[in-house]
């Protein structure tokens, strides 16, 4: 409906109720897609890839709609929306008795309040760089390779591509690694890949932003997993704030981003970004992985 009102405030309604139905998605499919996986860091790298691959896939979905039908054809874009709900309806009823009989499985050890605060430090700063890399990427590079518009589309192709398929690399590295070694080391390597998007010089600042987008994406489901074992009672409030504050938080960096950029340029708004994966792997220092472990959760098959 957000292309239909006559008003600001219509408009910005209607993407406000939009907005709490994906936040009212999260905290409870990512509680599923845990049990599901049955604690596999894999299994909860592909649930999270889904969602980047369809967080990058949006726009390119909507342009031409609107392009054809204009505001008034935004209706259609409740369609996937309508068949994902369908699907995941269908999908509940078969899981319904496994799903079940898993959620009385109780959870051992206590909520570490203070792991998940780090934690959620971490998430807020990861969350700031992809978000004010791509609203300026496209306009930074076609500025430094030229090409125009298509320079810098080419960009995002990168950085967004990039970033879906790290979102499964997580997965496979942790399970080699271990989840603390490997967000220690995707942040270390995000702070010069992020300074080399504002500093190097021609075409090269593509190897730069697919190497941004590795060390940022690569800890995206890696933050979900631990927080629910840092809050082994309350999965629910820490797949909401690893994965709402992770989709959400980083627009705020936005505006400030430009502000910068009006007053000090481009150049130095982008290398303003390097703070945050410094403040993320000193925040990262401090986590240690969980000691308890929930008790072993009944296979459940799709």
């Amino acid at each position: 409906m957000s292309g239909l009102g006559n008003s600001c405030a219509l408009t910005w309604l209607a993407i406000a109720l939009s907005g709490l139905g994906v936040a009212a998605y999260h905290p409870e499919s990512a509680r599923l897609a845990r049990r599901v996986a049955r604690r596999g860091h894999v299994g909860m790298s592909w649930f999270s890839l889904g969602g980047n691959v369809g967080f990058a896939l949006g726009p390119i979905l909507v342009t031409p709609v609107l392009h054809l039908g204009g505001l008034g054809a935004t209706p259609l874009l409740a369609v996937p929306a309508l068949a994902a709900g369908l699907l995941t309806v269908a999908v509940l009823r078969k899981l319904q008795g496994p799903l079940a009989a898993a959620s009385h499985a109780a959870a051992a050890g206590r909520d570490d309040w203070r792991q998940f605060a780090r934690l959620t430090i971490v998430v807020v700063a990861r969350s700031m760089v992809p978000f004010g890399l791509s609203t300026f990427l496209a306009i930074w590079v076609a500025q430094r390779v030229g090409g125009g518009p298509t320079a810098g589309g080419a960009a995002l192709v990168v950085l967004f591509g990039a970033g879906a398929a790290s979102t499964l690399l997580g997965g496979v590295l942790a399970e080699r690694w271990g989840r603390i070694r490997t967000l220690r080391v995707a942040y270390l390597v995000a702070i010069p890949a992020v300074a080399g998007v504002a500093l190097v010089p021609g075409p090269a600042v593509y190897a730069l932003v697919a190497l941004t987008a590795v060390a940022t994406y690569v800890p995206f489901s890696l933050h979900v997993t631990l927080g629910q074992d840092y809050l082994p009672h309350r999965h629910g409030t820490a797949s909401g704030v690893t994965l709402g504050l992770a989709v959400s938080v980083g627009g705020l960096a936005a505006p400030a981003v430009g502000g910068l950029a009006n007053a000090a340029g481009l150049q130095s708004a982008l290398l303003s970004l390097t703070v945050l994966p410094v403040l993320a792997a000193v925040a990262a220092r401090g986590l240690t992985e969980p000691h308890h472990e929930d008790r072993p959760q009944e296979t459940v098959k799709a």
